[in-house]
């Protein structure tokens, strides 16, 4: 497929993107690069991802996608294929926390977040990989967590589904480092999302906690994806990015 001014379009696929930090990585590519065509996945969030398909009509889509389910994952693939017959990245930002001391933690809670953020991204990976193979090229970006690195108490199951992500990335960025496919992942710290459900005061006391004084923003994450997703970034695989303020 190619757009008006016969440049190739590239396919993205972005999970989780209803809203918050997916949401402004959609819109980014959007804006950003009109040779792009964006696959919304959502769930039960829908609102912004519906405004961005109305907004970039016949270049944004909402695709309806559970990321635990291996049908849903072949499923959206083959909708993409059929309207593109290509995808060029694959954003794996769907994932979730229930947070707990592990002493009172439900086994139903520890898999729910392993499910959400660590085998959903790898079912993603192996379903999209032999496309991504077929065309010898591919951008896989991996949304990991700062509690990946530096966890803290009370998030055992995410910070646990949130480093495994992040090995899952470097074993496979190795794998496919030959034929023309990156992997790598992004460290968010505080975002200043839907998620981070905290009072004013509490943000003011939290950013007094971060060097640069102040929460992230959802589209300082969306422009490292970009980065990541571009022909430029071609020699970096295997990352881990830190995107935290300052925090060490």
């Amino acid at each position: 497929m190619k757009t008006n001014n016969d440049q190739p379009t590239r396919a993205i696929w972005i999970t989780g993107a209803g809203r918050g930090i997916g949401a402004a990585i959609g819109k980014w590519f959007l804006e950003k690069d009109a040779t792009c065509h964006v696959w919304l996945g959502v769930r039960k969030n829908r609102t912004a991802a519906e405004a961005l398909v109305e907004k970039f009509p016949g270049r944004a889509w909402a695709l309806d996608h559970e990321v635990t389910e291996k049908q849903s994952w072949a499923g959206g693939l083959e909708s993409i294929l059929a309207e593109s017959g290509r995808l060029d990245v694959l954003v794996n930002n769907a994932g979730g926390h229930e947070d707990g001391l592990l002493a009172n933690l439900s086994d139903e809670s520890w898999e729910r977040v392993l499910d959400s953020n660590l085998n959903g991204a790898f079912l993603g990976c192996r379903t999209v990989l032999p496309q991504m193979i077929s065309q010898r090229f591919g951008r896989i970006i991996q949304m990991a967590s700062l509690s990946a690195l530096l966890a803290p108490a009370g998030q055992a199951n995410y910070a646990a589904a949130k480093a495994g992500l992040i090995g899952l990335s470097q074993s496979l960025a190795k794998e496919v480092a030959r034929i023309g496919i990156t992997v790598n992942s992004i460290c968010p710290g505080y975002i200043e999302t839907e998620n981070l459900e905290l009072s004013s005061e509490e943000k003011k006391r939290l950013a007094k906690t971060i060097p640069m004084r102040r929460l992230g923003r959802p589209e300082e994450v969306a422009a490292t994806v970009f980065f990541l997703a571009s022909r430029e970034a071609g020699y970096m695989t295997g990352a881990q990015l830190k995107l935290d303020g300052g925090i060490f």
